[in-house]
């Protein structure tokens, strides 16, 4: 049985890699309900005042969410940078989500990873 937060909320950790060279990896503790769709765990996370989190995404109609930017560093078709989607299970196996932030179902005690990277 999947361990459960306050208020039946499945725990999960997210982490930021901005990549960058004073970049360092930032940790969130996180929740979403079972079900739940990590776009709304990182709204939720966002809207909590000692988070210091944020986030910006825009909305497509057929693809969902795209996300833009997260504390304050956007991608950029020019330097061809994009916040890539990753995630750590159980098996501790690092992969590329096939989906985005608005479809993604985080699971309890994973790792999602937003990743400031090139194509």
């Amino acid at each position: 049985m999947a361990p459960f937060c306050d208020g039946g909320q499945l725990p999960f950790n997210l982490v930021v890699v901005d990549n960058q060279p004073n970049g360092k990896p930032l940790m969130y503790s996180a929740h979403a309900p079972p079900g739940g769709v990590l776009i709304g765990a990182m709204t939720k996370l966002a809207k909590a005042t000692d988070s210091h989190f944020t986030f910006k995404a825009t909305p497509s109609v057929d693809y969902g969410a795209f996300l833009v930017s997260v504390n304050g560093l956007s991608g950029n078709d020019q330097d061809r940078t994009y916040w890539e989607l990753l995630v750590k299970g159980a098996n501790k196996a690092l992969i590329t989500a096939d989906v985005g932030i608005s479809c993604y179902i985080p699971q309890a005690n994973e790792t999602v990873i937003l990743n400031y990277t090139k194509w």
